[in-house]
């Protein structure tokens, strides 16, 4: 959420920021109700005024030479009139309030000062690629066809057993699945020193409305029950960023570079609007599994702590030696609560392309203003907002698809990355 001082302040300046990811900030809007919410709290501030002044006139009609009783009905009479007049003005604050607020839980972030300018995905800029993409003597077959022909990649049990975009997986390939969590954690936790973290995988509202996903994209959450909030997570993000919500933590909490957390968990999407080629085999899923990466930390280390960890992700996709290229996001094309984004996206050779495998962004002040996640600033001895940044460690799933269709054999088979040989029993190839 965007600070409501900020807006207030120079409403034009955050409509041309917004403007830039192809938001229309209505500032018209935002004003009146602002006016309203103001006129509320100054018709409220006279009234109780008037209260005040209405308490002391008992002794000035005494002596005017009314009763004591008389003089206080009177008074009594006129302090009701003001308590419903308060009540009503109080109601309709309230009312004001949750417009307004309702207004800003729908505004996404301020695209960062070096986001470049752009309107889609064809905008993004590449910074860097690694890594050469395979030359294969035969042709290049897809993740599908792999899986299927070795006979451990299984859509249509798994349509049998749930429905379309879920897959079974067996023997080897399973292990390699398990082995990809297990190799990602010990490095994320290992070399770079994150706290392994275990969170629900079902979340309440709040939480869900304090990283972003709600109001705007209830459309793409799973809702376990009509009569209560839960909703399975669609990222380890939204529990493990929820960990801070309405926290103060002191300075020396924090480390010095804050806290960083990794988290292995399943993923659920509806993924509501999706169709085409990603609707086959396991690149876009209603359930999947990713590493997670969150970082806690002071304002002025999330555009370092943005840096850091998306070279974390990096580092498994160079241990894995799979081709990727590094690009920056348009402010047109950067998440809804994030103020700056790299995507890395890995070679696929079926597709004769690069797609998306992690998505690392700093999202500034703006989750946790919303979830209220602060720290002691020692320096003033005051709370202040923490920033957030996370992004995946990496998605298990489409780490397996690029293994798969990367190390594919001429024989039909797949080479097991020397890196995940330790996790595989001596297993060589799939």
């Amino acid at each position: 959420m965007l600070d409501i001082k900020a807006i207030r302040n120079n409403p034009q300046a955050v409509s041309q920021q917004l403007a830039r990811r192809g938001f229309s900030f209505d500032v018209e809007a935002f004003q009146a109700l602002d006016a309203r919410r103001k006129q509320a709290d100054m018709d409220s501030q006279n009234l109780l005024s008037e209260r005040k002044n209405a308490s002391k006139k008992i002794g000035q009609l005494v002596g005017q030479g009314l009763s004591v009783d008389d003089a206080k009905a009177q008074v009594n009479e006129t302090l009701e009139k003001i308590s419903a007049q308060l009540d009503t003005l109080t109601e309709q604050a309230r009312t004001v309030q949750a417009e307004i607020e309702a207004l800003l839980l729908e505004v996404p972030n301020i695209p960062a000062d070096d986001v470049p300018d752009g309107a889609s995905e064809s905008d993004n800029v590449e910074l860097a690629r690694w890594g050469t993409p395979p030359a294969f003597d035969f042709p290049a077959r897809d993740h599908v066809e792999i899986g299927e022909a070795l006979q451990q990649l299984d859509a249509t049990t798994a349509g049998k057993i749930a429905g379309s975009r879920f897959t079974v997986m067996y023997g080897p390939l399973a292990r390699l699945h398990r082995a990809l969590i297990q190799f990602m954690l010990n490095l994320h936790t290992g070399e770079h020193g994150y706290c392994e973290i275990n969170v629900p995988y079902i979340v309440n509202r709040e939480s869900l409305r304090g990283t972003g996903q709600l109001p705007k994209f209830e459309a793409d959450l799973f809702k376990l029950r009509a009569d209560a909030d839960y909703y399975l997570i669609p990222t380890a993000e939204v529990p493990v960023t929820n960990v801070a919500r309405d926290r103060i933590y002191e300075d020396v909490e924090l480390g010095p570079e804050g806290i960083h957390y990794a988290c292995h968990s399943p993923c659920f999407r509806s993924e509501a609007g999706s169709y085409g080629r990603d609707t086959r085999g396991m690149i876009r899923q209603h359930q999947f599994e990713k590493v997670e990466l969150v970082q806690l930390v002071r304002p002025n280390q999330s555009a370092t702590a943005l840096e850091s960890l998306t070279h974390h992700a990096e580092r498994v996709l160079q241990l894995l030696e799979l081709p990727y290229r590094k690009v920056v996001l348009c402010s047109g094309d950067i998440g809804f609560s994030a103020c700056k984004t790299y995507d890395l996206e890995v070679w696929l050779p079926a597709q004769d392309t690069y797609r998306e495998i992690s998505s690392c962004s700093n999202f500034g002040d703006f989750q946790a203003r919303r979830m209220q996640a602060r720290w002691r600033n020692p320096a003033t001895g005051k709370p202040e907002l923490l920033h957030t940044v996370n992004g995946s460690g990496l998605a298990v799933g489409r780490t397996l698809v690029a293994i798969l269709e990367n190390y594919q054999q001429a024989d039909g088979s797949v080479a097991v990355p020397s890196a995940l040989a330790p996790y595989m029993g001596g297993l060589a190839t799939l």
